[in-house]
């Protein structure tokens, strides 16, 4: 399994040869700091925990600060943690880059969608619009909410409520192009959350099949 993290960039398009045109999404990746490993004898399983973006001691919390110093890393913005099937191969300190990964290997991207506060059933669900004449006061309201034989509001209904800032993953994206020396990563396809949001990328768990 391959893990690195980076930030969401914004969208392009790479042409080929042949005169191809591919819409990607360009991803500024790593470098990232092995900052903990864990292993099945000490924690139960194995896994590693990634850092990323330095950040200043005063925006820290002290708990992870003491988390960093100990392991002599400076403070990272972004953490996450992958769990392995087998003990890892690297160490603290060690740097994980763009270039861990290659042109037509299948990825999933994990982003937070953008969020949009409170948002009624058109923006939310995409319910169609009442109609606006012969008197109709149903114009954007969600409608019926059930029949008068229940006499409740039936679990799972769909209606208005807070909007995105979930995570969202977007599986089996494909590496078009490595640029290793910027650090930058093009997959195609769109990826979940606004340019310049924290993004987590990793081998595909299960690979598609490429044709052809």
């Amino acid at each position: 399994m391959t893990l690195i993290l980076g930030r969401k960039r914004g969208m392009t398009q790479l042409f080929a040869e042949d005169g191809t045109v591919t819409g990607v999404t360009v991803v500024e990746a790593g470098p990232c700091v092995v900052t903990q490993v864990r292993t099945c004898e000490r924690d139960g399983y194995d896994a590693v925990q990634l850092g990323y973006g330095d950040k200043a001691d005063k925006r820290t919390a002290k708990p992870q600060l003491g988390h960093f110093k100990k392991n002599g890393l400076a403070p990272k913005s972004f953490l996450r943690e992958e769990r392995l099937s087998a003990p890892a191969a690297c160490k603290v300190g060690d740097t994980v880059t763009a270039g861990a990964f290659s042109v037509g290997q299948y990825v999933d991207v994990v982003g937070t969608m953008k969020g949009r506060g409170f948002a009624g059933t058109i923006k939310r669900h995409g319910f169609s619009r009442g109609p606006e004449t012969h008197g109709c006061m149903n114009v954007r309201d969600p409608g019926s909410m059930a029949s008068k034989r229940i006499g409740k509001v039936i679990r799972g209904k769909r209606l208005g409520g807070h909007y995105g800032a979930s995570r969202h993953t977007s599986k089996n994206l494909l590496v078009v192009r490595v640029d290793a020396e910027r650090n930058l990563l093009f997959l195609k396809g769109s990826v979940a959350g606004p340019n310049n949001g924290y993004i987590q990328i990793s081998t595909a768990k299960t690979a598609r099949v490429r044709k052809g």
